[in-house]
């Protein structure tokens, strides 16, 4: 597949412009046909390496399937970001389950001793608002809300407690090692299920049915109310997990950032937990941020899997946590932060090839370890590096934020720099926009098929809204 097919971006590092491009390029290895084992872009989404065997080339994975759709969205549609969530929704259950992980070659689900209902963080609305935005396609809203709603209802049938919180496994949120032993009523779990009734609300409303998303509303309010009157604790300024009896275990891991993305802090608590982001005895290390807060006894500077190892997937989660609370540059500048060392690990500058991986080092350069044995986290590891490579690159280090529906295009940046996005398709209009200085000053030039609604917002110094018609057009900045 041409790299051409896919939207260009400009910035002033040619080195992220770079690692953007190869993770495109690689994506096309890692799409399959579950049965023969073909690439094929009709097949699923699924990691594996050379070495494995057939059934991990077959597994759908609930946590990157969901994920992994929130950078697809950019591929100008050579890559479905709605198939694999397909495939979930296709092996639904009478009772409404969606297990976390199927072997896609014989569609049957893989549970596990410690989790036995094969439950995974429950995500889908989240992930279906966010193609709605870059697609516009409403009917896919009315089609999948009967499958999510019958999935929220086996949520609460199979892990609401009398408390009105959900008892999940821990090993739901996959955080497989991490120190919450005793854990009951897990943060990311809760907090990840506030997120899915936050916008299943919101799809109630892109449907107009207002029952529905007041029922979405009142279960988003309760579990707020909860998470905020039993995790929060005002000493450690971050949210906890419970045990058994409610009562909050001590450790301070990256999920107690979850609440963020969910809007649930308020905003003395948010700037408590930014505090912790921005500390580097805490989660604020050289490479932010990693699983498991630096001054806790069971950190490790190796990274030994959720003990300290940088995650693109908690990343992730972080920053757009951050975006909540309006925290632009401070998400920006952990964007660029974490690339970088990515990048680093990338071209390691010595005779090892480098590549993508799954797992990061807190305090320096390098690739983490998964355990205390010294296990390697697994090599080009698209299914969760690509949301750092390409879509924190065009949404927080580039700024775009864009909605068909609305037909707006957002750019939030700090400043003004050389950079931009060339060729973006969205649904039938292909837009670019880039910004470079001329002897006139800073100017934007752009291209649309289509009028849509621009707004510049250049952090502490000028926001702008303007229509652009289609056709080619410039602006300086100056003149705004």
């Amino acid at each position: 597949m041409n790299k051409h097919d896919f939207p260009k971006i400009h910035f002033y590092d040619q080195d992220f412009v770079d690692i953007y491009d190869k993770t495109w390029a690689w994506l096309q290895d890692f799409w399959r046909d579950p049965l023969s084992g073909a690439k094929t872009t009709d097949g699923y989404f699924m990691y594996h390496t050379s070495q494995d065997d057939d059934t991990e080339l077959s597994i759908v994975d609930q946590l990157e399937s969901t994920f992994s759709s929130f950078f697809l969205v950019y591929s100008n549609r050579n890559y479905p970001a709605h198939q694999n969530l397909d495939y979930l929704y296709s092996r639904q259950e009478e009772n409404g389950a969606i297990r976390w992980k199927y072997n896609a070659k014989t569609n049957e689900p893989i549970v596990s001793k410690d989790n036995p209902e094969g439950v995974g963080l429950p995500l889908f609305a989240w992930a279906e608002f966010n193609l709605y935005h870059k697609s516009a396609n409403k009917r896919r809203v009315k089609e999948i809300m009967p499958i999510l709603q019958k999935y929220m209802t086996w949520l609460s049938n199979t892990f609401k407690d009398e408390n009105g919180m959900y008892k999940a496994p821990y090993c739901a949120g996959e955080m497989y090692n991490s120190p919450r032993e005793g854990a009951v009523f897990t943060v990311d779990f809760n907090s990840a299920l506030a997120v899915n009734a936050l916008y299943m609300s919101a799809l109630g409303d892109i449907l107009n049915d207002k029952e529905l998303s007041f029922q979405y509303k009142r279960l988003y309010f309760s579990l707020k109310t909860r998470i905020n009157s039993f995790m929060w604790n005002q000493t450690t300024g971050i949210y906890h997990d419970l045990d058994e009896n409610a009562i909050q275990l001590p450790v301070k891991t990256i999920a107690g950032f979850w609440p963020m993305l969910a809007e649930i802090p308020n905003e003395d608590k948010a700037n408590l937990m930014v505090n912790l982001l921005t500390d580097p005895h805490y989660f604020g290390t050289e490479h932010p941020f990693p699983s498991l807060s630096a001054d806790e006894k069971q950190f490790s500077e190796k990274g030994h899997g959720y003990c300290g190892s940088v995650f693109p997937i908690c990343n992730f989660m972080v920053i757009k946590g951050l975006e909540k609370y309006e925290h632009w540059d401070l998400a920006r500048e952990s964007a660029i932060k974490h690339l970088y060392f990515i990048l680093e690990a990338m071209f390691p500058g010595t005779s090892r090839q480098g590549d993508l991986y799954e797992a990061y080092l807190p305090c320096k350069e390098g690739i983490a370890t998964m355990d205390e044995v010294g296990t390697p986290p697994r090599t080009r590891y698209l299914t969760s590096t690509g949301l750092s490579t390409i879509a924190l690159m065009i949404e927080n280090i580039i700024g775009l934020e864009i909605s068909l529906p609305r037909k707006t295009v957002d750019w939030i940046i700090p400043n003004l720099e050389s950079m931009g996005i060339e060729n973006l398709s969205l649904k039938r209009n292909l837009i670019t926009i880039l910004s470079n200085k001329s002897n006139r000053g800073w100017e934007i030039q752009m291209e649309s098929e289509k009028l849509y609604y621009f707004t510049i917002n250049i952090l502490g110094q000028k926001k702008k809204t303007l229509p652009i018609p289609s056709g080619k057009c410039s602006m300086l900045i100056d003149k705004l």
